[in-house]
């Protein structure tokens, strides 16, 4: 029988509509899998084994009733551990919520298990989403299936290692800054951060709420499409969702893929390349261009000054939300509760008894970065001033779209880099999500597709380089047209998918 685990979710849901395999023995291959590598890669934080074949059992028997069921019924996923899950462990990555099981679904796993996804389990990620490496975690660190010493990016790492070492067909991420999309570049898996508000975030642990979007992690564009529009769509208990529906994702995906991009301009941003970005990393961005010319597109160079200031902006902003949306991680209500060894035990010192030893360094810089910023005598100065920059790069993006219907990008401007390496080092490690911090700031949406392979900045092993595609909000059909047109060049190029190259584990 064919590897059921290295199939894509599509080829999956044909396979089991056709009955060639059912999902209790897809879900038990990749659970097994799970059991093989995981131990290496620590994709995992928890297995959800008895729920995921439950539930596999369940689609099983519904098929053979002859019921109609979802197309992606069946077909396993695993879910980053900032998303709430009635019944399972949700933690952020955080020993603050060690345990914790919450007492309903986010909106998009509600989806996910009424058409019948089973749940892998939930994924590593660094704690609260903050970090770009996946090495802030509170229960380890995860390790690219490419290279075990190195990271898989973050702060969704879990996800896409999971996807990148066949652990799970289908992953849901979360990207704040890139935390989608520079993963899926460092992994070889494509990673989709839709528009802003165009897949509920009701259920979403919030870090940044202005920030925040759930989104898919997959092995093909053609995955993406067919679980963002599954969990995408108006949400009323999420006041920032659009009360519209999705374009057609699926559809542009497949039109993609059949490689005509007559008409279309695409946009490269002079300020996302250049100094700071692997010479390896640009040759694949480049070749990549050259592709999507050779498609019919018309490339045009598009400048957008603002986002020189794009980083800078973000961990302002990001700070700031996050003091707030993490002061409610207090003792007293739920998670974590330390109370002082000596002196009174009063609300103010369990709170920061709590906080103190809850948190980890990377969230406690961030926090008392964010409260600074708010602080009175320097909201204006700081996070007025960051506010005032976001604005001029949401023109920016205005001005570019007039001039292009997308634009392109490295996703990443190195690939992997070893674990530890940027640990000391804040800002360089900050400096990952240069050219993904942009559209979150703007709220469009954006797609990262593998691209190739580049050395790595030591001159080693060759590893996965990402190629960011980013749309006008509300436009995330172009997102799939073009990273679907991309994906079929790249791979009659190279006569497989990138992740068939990578090495084997276990």
């Amino acid at each position: 029988m064919t590897d059921l685990t290295r199939l894509s979710a599509a080829r999956l849901a044909e396979t089991l509509a056709a009955g060639e395999a059912s999902s209790v023995e897809v879900t038990r291959a990749h659970l097994d899998r799970i059991a093989a590598v995981d131990g290496d890669v620590h994709a995992f934080l928890h297995v959800n084994e008895d729920d995921a074949l439950a539930t596999a059992a369940d689609v099983d028997a519904r098929r053979a009733a002859g019921e109609e069921l979802h197309a992606l019924a069946g077909v396993p996923i695993a879910v980053k551990d900032v998303v709430v899950t009635k019944g399972m462990p949700s933690t952020a990555g955080s020993k603050i919520l060690e345990g914790w099981i919450p007492p309903y679904d986010a909106t998009l796993v509600e989806k996910l298990r009424a058409a019948g996804l089973p749940i892998l389990g939930k994924t590593n990620m660094d704690e609260f989403a903050m970090g770009s490496s996946t090495e802030h975690s509170a229960y380890g660190d995860t390790h690219n299936p490419w290279d075990l010493d190195r990271i898989p990016g973050g702060s969704g790492g879990g996800s896409a290692a999971a996807v990148a070492a066949f652990e799970a067909p289908l992953a849901i991420g979360t990207d704040t800054g890139g935390s989608i999309r520079q993963p899926g570049a460092v992994t070889g898996t494509v990673g989709v951060k839709p528009t802003y508000g165009g897949v509920s975030r009701y259920g979403l642990i919030a870090m940044a709420s202005s920030l925040d979007q759930a989104g898919p992690v997959t092995r093909t564009v053609l995955d993406s499409a067919l679980l963002h529009e599954l969990i995408g769509g108006h949400d009323p208990r999420d006041s920032t969702s659009i009360p519209e529906p999705l374009p057609p994702l699926v559809a542009a995906a497949r039109q993609g893929a059949l490689g005509d991009l007559s008409g279309l301009k695409v946009g490269v941003v002079t300020q996302l390349q250049g100094e700071g970005y692997q010479p390896g990393v640009l040759a694949r961005f480049h070749e990549s261009l050259e592709l999507l010319t050779k498609a019919g597109a018309e490339v045009v160079e598009v400048s957008c000054p603002s986002f020189d200031y794009a980083l800078a902006a973000y961990y302002l902003i990001m700070p700031a939300e996050a003091s707030s949306n993490l002061a409610k991680f207090d003792g007293m209500r739920f998670g974590l509760r330390v109370e002082p060894t000596d002196g009174p035990v009063t609300a103010e010192r369990v709170m920061a008894a709590t906080r103190g030893a809850g948190f980890g360094d990377e969230v406690k810089r961030r926090v008392i970065l964010g409260t600074y910023a708010l602080s009175a005598g320097y909201y204006d100065a700081y996070y007025g001033s960051a506010q005032k920059v976001r604005t001029l790069i949401q023109r920016d993006f205005a001005a570019a779209f007039a001039q292009a219907d997308v634009l392109v990008s490295p996703t990443a401007p190195t690939t992997a880099f070893k674990l530890g390496e940027k640990l000391d080092d804040p800002l360089a490690m900050y400096l990952n999500d240069v050219a993904t911090i942009p559209a979150n700031l703007a709220g469009v949406p954006g797609i990262s597709v593998p691209n190739g392979l580049a050395a790595s900045s030591e001159g080693g092993a060759d590893l996965p380089t990402g190629f960011q595609i980013l749309a006008p909000a509300k436009a995330d059909d172009r997102l799939y047209r073009v990273g679907a047109a991309l994906e079929s060049a790249l791979e009659s190029t190279w006569g497989a998918p990138l992740l068939a190259s990578a090495p084997e584990l276990g």
